[in-house]
């Protein structure tokens, strides 16, 4: 960190990974903002630290509140340490029902609304030539799940921008960690998911079955997001952070399991691969 009272700049603090991290930040005494699409929903975090907590309306969507956002953070403050890229949120359906509405609309919030909020901070960070970038994605930004297809694509564009971001800002001495999850007593599925229910017999034992999974699983999965803020601020505080940091045994597993899938099968094609080139002379 480049002081012992970094700034933090966190979306989505309203409820689930982003209150929780927000709370351990400003125990720690450090400096925060805080934000939510409703502000009242995260007034209370400033209470009693007001002059180290700066609690903010900001939907990511909106251009003209993500350029307030980053004016009034830097007025209190005059820089930004750490950004988490939290807000977002879930949609559910098979790949074949999905909804275009809801589908655009996801994007905006997980994906465009991630991509212009990092733009927006970067000025600041490249200033600094320090700060730390944690961009919340998934383990769907490795696999993609029956019945999660759209916002497996919303995280495996995350993941892609990330490295991109990684590669160029980290010569200016910005790093880049992508946090993800696997499932994580958040309440997710009840605050943060939208679903479009299969009604396809075909999709049944599929996108059907997990639809139904998630929501019956809720309140009961292992991961616990007080344990996951603390990882989060330990991988800010070291010289040499991870490019990716999954959470949980299961989705430890799942990332494990499926990349060891993807290189043995991209192995096994070597020579079809290598064939493709032009014939050497």
């Amino acid at each position: 960190m480049p002081n012992t009272q970094p700034v933090w700049f966190i979306t989505g603090c309203s409820t689930g990974f982003g209150r929780e991290l927000a709370k351990l930040v400003i125990a720690r005494g450090w400096r925060a903002v805080v934000t939510a699409r409703d502000r009242a929903k995260v007034a209370d975090l400033a209470d009693g630290a007001a002059d180290r907590v700066l609690a903010l309306s900001l939907d990511v969507t909106e251009a003209s509140q993500i350029a307030q956002a980053v004016t009034e953070t830097t007025q209190k403050f005059g820089r930004i340490d750490v950004l988490v890229n939290n807000a977002g949120y879930g949609y559910q359906s098979s790949i074949e029902e999905g909804e275009d509405d809801k589908i655009r609309a996801q994007f905006d919030a997980n994906v465009f609304g991630l991509f212009a909020l990092t733009r927006a901070v970067l000025p600041t960070m490249r200033a600094q030539r320090a700060g730390h970038i944690l961009n919340i994605t998934s383990v769907a930004g490795f696999v993609g799940f029956p019945g999660s297809g759209y916002y497996a694509a919303t995280k495996h564009a995350v993941e892609g921008f990330s490295d991109a971001l990684a590669a160029e800002a980290g010569p200016l001495g910005i790093k880049v960690t992508c946090i993800e999850p696997g499932p994580f007593r958040t309440d997710w599925a009840g605050r943060s998911l939208i679903q479009t229910p299969s009604t396809i017999p075909d999709y049944a034992e599929t996108a059907g079955a997990r639809l139904k999974a998630t929501a019956e699983k809720s309140g009961t999965q292992a991961g616990d997001p007080v344990r996951a803020g603390e990882a989060m601020i330990r991988v800010t505080e070291i010289d040499e952070p991870p490019r990716h940091l999954v959470l949980g045994a299961w989705g430890y597993e799942a990332v494990t399991s499926r990349l060891k899938q993807r290189l043995a099968e991209i192995e096994a094609w070597r020579e079809t691969s290598l064939g493709a080139d032009y014939p050497e002379g």
